[in-house]
């Protein structure tokens, strides 16, 4: 699946210009004039990198960068500012903002074609972070003095979706215990509920993962990621 970028400017030209400069290098793009519009699209869904201008209407780059590093889906996505203010305050203030990079216009397929490749490291170690990937595997699992066997259903870097949990609820903090990846590294990392759906499975967050846990979970998921 290709890589998704929101590109938000409020020159069309310029819009379409960059748009079909990142489109070339094989990515999907989602373009945006108005930055208002943007602002709720970063809410509702997950990008792996944005290209926004620093000088617009309503949100500047500025205001709409400070709203990503706020939005539960998009905190630590790579963020490009786009201006023709190339000045050191300029940058300072940007930076401050939370972007990543910093590119002055006017833009070239090749000026952009190299930061997009030096994005893209970042943006799939992002796309890795969130990937929900199936994996059915026995779950050793303990709450409190209670021990029981589940099963899972998907996993992420970041946590396990699990079935055959009955009495565990939201809030719950379990000991997990499972085998991974073509070596049959055995994981144990403590998980707290994180959601709880109508079907009775639960969705568990991993805490404190230790270094050996973190890498066997990495690995699997860039194995399967990769691209």
């Amino acid at each position: 699946m290709a890589l998704r970028i929101m590109v938000v400017d409020d020159e069309p030209a310029v819009l379409k210009l960059i748009k079909g400069l990142i489109e070339q290098l094989g990515y999907e793009v989602l373009a945006f004039s108005d930055s208002r519009e943007a602002a709720l699209r970063i809410n509702a869904e997950r990008f792996d990198g944005i290209l926004l201008d620093g000088n617009m209407p309503h949100l500047d780059g500025f205001a709409l960068t400070q709203k990503l590093r706020s939005s539960p889906a998009n905190s630590s996505v790579p963020i490009v500012m786009l201006t023709g203010d190339g000045d050191a305050e300029t940058m300072r203030k940007a930076f401050k903002a939370g972007i990543t990079f910093f590119l002055s216009k006017p833009v070239s397929l090749e000026r952009l074609s190299g930061l997009v490749r030096v994005m893209r490291g970042p943006m799939l170690k992002e796309r890795r972070r969130y990937a929900r990937l199936p994996y059915c595997t026995k779950v050793a699992c303990r709450s409190g003095t209670r021990e029981f066997q589940a099963q899972s259903v998907d996993i992420s870097e970041r946590g396990i979706l699990m079935e055959g949990t009955d009495g565990i609820n939201r809030g719950d903090e379990l000991g997990l215990g499972f085998v991974i990846g073509p070596a049959a590294r055995i994981v144990r990392v403590q998980a707290n509920v994180v959601r709880k759906e109508a079907s009775g499975r639960i969705g568990l967050e991993f805490i404190n993962l230790d270094a050996e846990a973190r890498v066997a979970i990495q690995n699997f998921i860039a194995g399967r990621t990769a691209g």
